[in-house]
């Protein structure tokens, strides 16, 4: 049986393993991971000694030709591989989506060394650190000053040597692909649910599509507008180097097939000179060791994992993602995947779904990189020997058909994926499904403020008046998402609804929530009203002044909440300062703390006022440009109103802190609560209820995925 045989024979039996056991066989992902790092094990020793001893054996003239005619070429094909990757972007559809809040949002990016990521200064250090470009540059810099030594070839051949021994490592490891394709298909095929997949799909058929389409029109079609060779010839003579490379996802074992097929061509269409043969001899090796088009179209795996995880790169990212990209293309995708995710703050599980990938688009890369590696020996013989030729209509006519061909894949990609792809949208069923973690007290709701509540009896301490009655009394604001609001089944809910109960259930009381109004707050507190504020209310200087405030028991950020296409003019100061006029939706009745706060970023800003949050999420007729709030509350409201985004304006984040809020009548009160909360920070309980309420971890009851011993056989 052939190797290619036996990996997609492993293949199959991963996948079908994954579908049998399901989540029984998660545990494979150890074994693979472990595999994965052994293939990466050799990858960058293999690039140094590949380039110095590459660029070591050329001669001067050998280097100024390749370097001026080669390199042009290379240039144009990357050109064209590198436009791709502009336009892939707008075949992914327009999903709805929406996410609780994640930490990594208000991370600060670190700031990018450059000088440390693509100067070698210490390549040792660039080594152990995987930056490739750095590694990069300090090979072809040695390989370079090897030209012009005479007594290199002692070096050279134990550099082949060592090079040999490199490869039999990488070869033995290859030799267990598919033990380790079992392991990285089973485990995906067994832990992956529907919706990656319906979203992994995405990127394979774009990625394929595209690979084809490079393949067998636009290389080959470039070599025929630009010389006599005929478009068929090119596809006739080079189809068993095609398919061998596709059959064994190794380019390197069809170079000399493809330098026999460039001669044929050559000879075929009456292009041979005496300098040809060792102008395409020269130039198909030694085009191995550059990035071809099939690796720079897998740079649109970074493009994908950006929009997988919802916060697609924006146009400005484009030129680091190409530098970064390509110099970090010039070893091993391994490599150089990782590297960009880590770049771009795309989170790094990402890599395993590239690999699952790559399972398939490993083999269309390879072919994409056989007919490229032709296409470069072809163009930069003709470029020597003089055998270039400039018809503009054969090159109009050619840029016509590629841009006809090019668009209709892109749409029809597109329409594909918005009408037969797309996926109901389910998350707003999220926070109606979420319900108080522990044991709940009996409460008593009041969705309207109640009238002739009770006096306390006169003399008693405020924990005093509250054990004689039996119950606290909580207020709180029923659009405080995720700190308090009503649930699927009409409950009242929250981070600080499950505070209140636990408070209560420790001091051994039951529970009465009251209503509270914004502009009322410290005037119902001080009329008993309700003994104390728990919904997510912020601490700020103006409250201080009128009402009491316990220890803070978390923190928030300051975010606007806006329209997903309007997101990039509020993250960044010069963005915001292009804006001429702002209108910002506010229910607070011009608090002075959040017309401070607003003004922080847009002392222009004209306030609208509203009568409570959901009416500017229903607007229709663009009344605002946004809401300030957090980005913790926006991230629960895009997920009922997936068209919204948070807008975090950097770089000036602002922390926000909430606490509780109790009369000033009432120290000892205040100072009880404080100690409570710091109790619940040290044992952990804030913590969990802030995964479950803010970030939404497991708030969605993980389901044990669908297996067929499972859910046939039972």
């Amino acid at each position: 049986m052939t190797s290619s045989s036996k990996i997609f024979l492993a293949l199959g039996l991963g996948i079908f393993t994954g579908l049998f056991f399901g989540e029984m066989v998660s545990f494979l992902h150890i074994p693979a991971d472990i595999y994965v790092l052994l293939l990466q094990m050799t990858v960058l020793p293999y690039v140094t000694l590949s380039l110095i001893a590459g660029f070591g054996k050329l001669t001067y003239s050998d280097a100024k030709m390749l370097a001026l005619r080669g390199g042009g070429v290379l240039l144009l094909l990357w050109a064209v591989a590198f436009a791709f990757l502009f336009i892939i972007p707008l075949a992914y559809p327009d999903w709805q989506s929406g996410s609780f809040f994640s930490t990594t949002m208000i991370e600060n990016r670190k700031e990018i060394d450059y000088y440390e990521i693509f100067i070698p200064s210490n390549p040792f250090n660039s080594m152990s650190q995987n930056y490739v470009p750095a590694v990069v540059v300090f090979s072809i810099c040695i390989g370079v000053a090897l030209i012009g030594i005479k007594d290199k070839d002692h070096l050279i051949h134990t550099f082949s040597i060592l090079k040999e021994a490199l490869t039999r490592v990488t070869d033995f490891m290859v030799s267990l692909m598919p033990i380790g394709v079992f392991l990285i298909s089973a485990s995906a095929a067994g832990t992956m649910h529907i919706e990656e997949l319906e979203r992994l799909q995405v990127h394979l058929i774009l990625f394929i599509l595209i690979t084809l389409l490079f393949t067998f029109w636009i290389l080959p079609g470039l070599v025929a507008a630009l010389t006599t060779i005929k478009y068929r010839d090119i596809i006739g003579v080079s189809k068993d180097a095609m398919v061998t490379a596709f059959m064994t996802a190794t380019l390197l074992v069809v170079l000399p097939l493809l330098a026999e097929n460039g001669k044929a061509l050559l000879n075929r269409n009456k292009l041979e000179t005496d300098r040809s043969d060792a102008v395409l001899d020269a130039a198909i090796p030694t085009s191995f060791n550059f990035p071809q088009t099939g690796k720079l179209l897998s740079m649109s795996f970074i493009l994908f994992a950006a929009w997988f995880t919802g916060n697609p790169l924006s146009f400005s990212d484009y030129p680091l993602l190409i530098v970064s990209g390509l110099a970090s293309f010039f070893g091993s995708l391994n490599v150089a995947v990782p590297f960009l995710l880590d770049l771009f703050h795309i989170p790094a599980d990402m890599f395993q779904l590239f690999l699952v990938a790559g399972i398939l688009n490993t083999r269309f890369g390879t072919l994409i990189a056989a007919m490229h590696t032709l296409v470069l020996g072809l163009l930069v013989t003709c470029a020597v020997t003089g055998n270039l030729r400039f018809d503009l209509l054969r090159i109009f006519r050619f840029i016509v058909v590629t841009v006809v061909l090019s668009l209709a894949t892109i749409t029809g990609a597109a329409s594909y994926f918005s009408h037969g792809l797309t996926p109901p949208y389910t998350k707003n069923q999220v926070l109606a499904g979420m319900h108080l973690m522990h044991k709940s007290v009996n409460a008593e709701v009041y969705k309207t403020s109640p009238k002739n509540l009770p006096d306390d009896a006169p003399g008693l301490t405020k924990l005093a008046a509250i054990r004689q009655r039996g119950y606290l009394r909580v207020g709180y604001l029923a659009d405080n998402l995720p700190y308090a609001f009503f649930n699927g089944r009409d409950e009242l809910v929250g981070f600080d609804v499950e505070m209140a109960h636990l408070f209560a259930k420790e001091l051994g009381l039951t529970l009465e929530f009251v209503p509270i109004k914004r502009d009322e707050l410290a005037k119902q507190l001080d009329a008993n009203y309700c003994d104390v504020i728990m919904s997510g209310l912020v601490e700020t200087i103006h409250r201080v002044e009128e009402m009491d405030f316990s220890r803070s028991y978390l923190s928030e950020t300051a975010a606007f909440i806006v329209k997903d296409y309007r997101r990039n003019d509020f993250t960044s100061a010069e963005a915001r300062a292009k804006l001429k006029s702002i209108r910002i939706a506010d229910v607070t009745n011009r608090n002075p703390d959040y017309v401070s706060l607003v003004q922080h970023y847009f002392p222009q800003a004209e306030f609208v006022p509203i009568k409570s949050v959901e009416e500017f999420f229903a607007d229709k007729h663009d009344r605002f440009d946004a809401m300030l709030g957090s980005a913790e509350r926006g991230s629960a409201w895009s997920l009922l109103y997936p068209d919204f985004s948070v807008a975090l304006p950097r770089p000036d984040l602002l922390q926000l802190p909430l606490a509780y809020a109790v009369s000033y009548k009432y120290p000892e009160f205040v100072k009880l609560i404080s100690a409570w909360v710091e109790l619940k920070k040290n044992d952990g309980t804030i913590n969990t209820l802030y995964d479950y309420w803010v970030l939404g971890k497991n708030a969605v009851p993980s389901k044990p995925r669908w297996s067929i011993i499972q859910n046939v056989l039972n």
